[in-house]
Order: structure tokens, then sequence, then C-alpha cells
């Protein structure tokens, strides 16, 4: 695979009922052709509805470091593992937890054999964060969420910042970025910066050309 697209649905309305699956099948369907991971987070209550049609890797937007058990209103990574969930979102902009949680999260999914993406606001941050050794980091700058100003454009230094502080903890660390992303001049920056993906939420979800604009953003990988 030549580069990854994570999709964060978010509560999105546009994607509620079997539209969620219809989402999926086409985001399948552009993997295959151009050779590009996709990776969705859904909404947490479809993630077994959809493991069930769909043949690509599902990742929850958050997971929580509650027990198993007498832990109501949670989602723990052992159900997510059950439900069809191959990893997590953590500390997304809209769903901050604190750093001791965040290493108690990516240690608990790194036993279960589970893919942690873990989100930073800085390079500062990146460079704290990778000490805990995540699979992924994501640079999202929270100004930029939703705003279809890319990061890779606004704030360039940024990415590159956060791809050096990252690699003084860990080379195996993939370092992508979000917000703001909307086609594929944004991609293609980002990769030329240093990201090795990119996650985004509105740029697709609300394009209305689901199909299209995937197959555009696939080929800034190019």
């Amino acid at each position: 695979m030549k580069g990854l697209i994570i999709i964060n649905c978010k509560n999105y309305l546009e994607v509620a009922g079997e539209k969620i699956l219809k989402l999926s099948e086409i985001a399948k369907d552009i993997s295959n052709s151009n050779k590009v991971q996709i990776m969705i987070a859904p909404p947490q209550n479809c993630l077994f509805y959809l493991s069930q049609f769909i043949k690509l890797p599902l990742i929850c937007q958050h997971i929580d470091d509650k027990k198993i058990g007498a832990t109501t209103g949670f989602i723990i990574p052992e159900l997510a593992k059950s439900y069809g969930a191959v990893g997590s979102l953590i500390n997304h902009s809209e769903h901050r937890i604190e750093h001791t949680h965040i290493q108690k999260l990516v240690e608990r999914l790194r036993q279960l054999n589970m893919t942690s993406i873990v989100c930073a606001a800085t390079s500062k941050e990146v460079g704290e964060l990778a000490r805990l050794n995540p699979n992924m980091i994501a640079i999202e700058p929270p100004e930029l969420i939703g705003t279809g100003k890319a990061v890779s454009k606004v704030n360039p230094s940024i990415i590159t910042q956060s791809v050096e502080e990252a690699g003084k903890h860990s080379e195996n660390i993939k370092v992508i970025c979000g917000a703001g992303i909307v086609d594929k001049a944004d991609v293609q920056s980002a990769v030329k910066l240093g990201s090795k993906g990119i996650l985004l939420a509105s740029g697709l979800i609300k394009s209305g050309t689901w199909k299209d604009k995937l197959k555009e953003l696939c080929e800034g990988f190019d």
C-alpha cells in the first residue's frame, strides 16, 4: 500500500443508518483499486454491524480505560475488538484525555495486538506522546479542524517538526496529519513534509461525492 487514509465519521448524520455501509463499500473499492490503505472510524454503535459486511480495517473513534464488567456507558478495548475493531483513535481534540490514561490505553491495545492512533495538538505534544510508543501519532492542530484550511499548507513546519520529534524516540512510529484536508494537493503537501497518511472527517463526509473525493485523495499519494 502506498499511503494511508483514516476516515473519522464522527457523529455526522450523513453516515446515519445504512449510509455508513455505503461509504464503507465505496472505501473498500477505492482502497483496492488505488492501493491505498483506508481505515474507517464509524460511529461506535455500528462497529459490529459493519464488521459483518465489510472487510476493511475498522477502528474506534475513542476507547476508555475502564475495567471489564460493571462499567456502564464506556467502550473498552476488549469489547471493541470483539465487535471487529482493529484499533482506535485516542485523545482526539474533541475527546481529549490525560496522558496517564493514554499510556494505559496504548499498552492495553498493544497487549490485544490492536493499533493505537494517538492524536496530538502540537509538535511538542507529539514528542511527549512518542515516549509512549503508539503505532501512530496524528498531528491535528484543533484550530484547523473542519475549516477546510489544511495544516500542510497553513502550518507545514508543524508536520516536519512532529516527524522529527517522533523520530527521536522511535523510527517505527508513523506520523500522519489531519485538520482541514480537502483535496489531492493537501495530501501531496503532507506527504512531501513527511506524513505517512492523513486523518480526515468533514472534508470527505460532507463532500457529497464520496467516490470521487476518495479517489482524488488517493491520487495525492502517487
